[in-house]
Parts: C-alpha cells; structure tokens; sequence
C-alpha cells in the first residue's frame, strides 16, 4: 500500500527515494535492487523510443543507439551461457546472418553472464550449429539490461538470487522505434524463420502501405489498408480483391 501511495504521490523514482515510507522497505539487496529498477522502468510500447544504454559486448563496448545507427535491429535476449536451448537459437540466427544482412538488419543479443564466458560459449554454438556468430552477445550478469527492457521471469521476482532473464525478441527500426515484441519462457526457443518473416513484414508494410495476413510470406497477396478507398487502391496497386468491403487483397 505504501508503495502504491509513493507511486501516487512522487511519480519520480528520484522523489520516491526521499519518501518516508522509502526507509522502511525491506533491506534484502535483491529487493531494493528489484524496486529501483521498477521504478525506473520505461514503458516499452509499440512506437516507443527503445532506451539507450552503454554495454560491453563481445565484439567491444557499445552504445546501442550509436550501434543501431540507421538499421533496423534485432535485440534478443537469453538466459544464460552454456544452456542447452540458447545454444542452438544462436546457432540459428547466426546461420541467417546473410538474410539478415540483404535486409539492412542488424542483430545483437544478449545473455546474462561475464563477458569472459561468452568467448567460449561462442567456440560450443559455432560448433554445434556449423556456423559462425558473427554479431556482439551483450554482457549482463547484473541484470541492468534485462531490468532496463523488462526480460524477467515474473517468478523470480523478490527472490535473494538474481531474477531470471527469459528470451525477449525486440525489433527496432532505424528511427529506434519499438516495432515488435516477442516474449518466450525459457523452456521454449524461439521460431528464427518467424523473426525474419516479421522483419519482411514490417519493412513491406512501411515502404508500400499495405498489411499483411495471417502466416503471410513475401509474394503473398498483402491487405489493403481500411484507410485506403478501393478506387485509391485501385490506382496505386492495380487490381483489388474485395471479400468483405472491409476485406480487400492485392498484390504488389
């Protein structure tokens, strides 16, 4: 309660910490650190800004805004180093770089270690995954990135040991707009055909102004928006396949 009054009254992490109630709360580290970073915690929206932050990886120190540059870019997150499952999902997308790359998309993950097991995790996916991982894994062993973009384990929260990072899927465009979210429990690898069928969505719907259907890959019919009248339609697409006035099809 005295929490949810704080939140009222301060709105501000930093005015939060000069409330009274403030001293009172329990003293465990993993707690307080808990509370600070939900109290710092953006809100990650479609369309919103993706927050900035300096990192080591395994390819150098970044600033993911300045490493995004004028991309689009994939942030991917893992549990953890020398697991079973995040092995063969960097497998695959490393076996991607090339569709990726014809895309203009940048990929960059993250797993929540020291920089100094990344190397050798690294030797162990090239390996199983006959590949070679080319793009920076992000340090984040004190969980300051996966609090920062919310890739917690509801579960873990308020326990001693470190919160649990799942596998978090963000894709940022040039502009360094959220564009999509995926969230997998860590039992569960993530589909890397599908983080590049989105890619082609979104890019699609961008440069042409369309939408696309269900399970829609690049040279299927794509839907004409509902803002778009089907004689407007008409001249900027040619022919126009109306199922329900509301339903319309064409082919770009």
């Amino acid at each position: 309660m005295a929490s949810r009054i704080g939140f009222q009254m301060f709105g501000t992490f930093r005015a939060a910490q000069q409330a009274p109630w403030a001293a009172q709360l329990p003293r465990a580290p993993a707690f307080r650190r808990f509370f600070s970073a939900q109290m710092e915690q953006p809100r990650l929206r479609l369309g919103s800004t993706a927050p900035n932050f300096k990192a080591l990886t395994t390819k150098g120190e970044i600033d993911f805004h300045e490493f995004i540059g004028d991309k689009w870019t994939i942030l991917f997150s893992h549990p953890a180093d020398f697991t079973p499952v995040c092995t063969t999902e960097l497998g695959a997308f490393a076996r991607l770089q090339n569709e990726f790359d014809a895309r203009g998309v940048k990929m960059i993950g993250l797993s929540a270690n020291e920089l100094g097991s990344h190397g050798q995790w690294i030797k162990d996916i090239n390996e199983v995954g006959s590949t070679q991982v080319q793009f920076p894994i992000i340090a984040d062993a004190d969980r300051k990135i996966a609090f920062l973009y919310d890739m917690i384990d509801q579960d873990n929260i308020g326990q001693e040991a470190i919160a649990f990072t799942i596998r978090s899927v963000f894709i940022i465009d040039p502009s360094k707009k959220i564009r999509l979210t995926m969230m997998y429990p860590a039992s569960t690898g993530r589909n890397s055909a599908e983080v590049l069928r989105v890619i082609d969505s979104l890019q699609t719907a961008d440069k042409r102004g369309i939408a696309t259907p269900i399970d829609w890959q690049v040279g299927d019919d794509v839907i004409v928006p509902p803002t778009v009248s089907t004689p407007d339609a008409q001249k900027k697409f040619g022919e126009v396949r109306e199922v329900k006035p509301y339903l319309r099809y064409t082919k770009i």
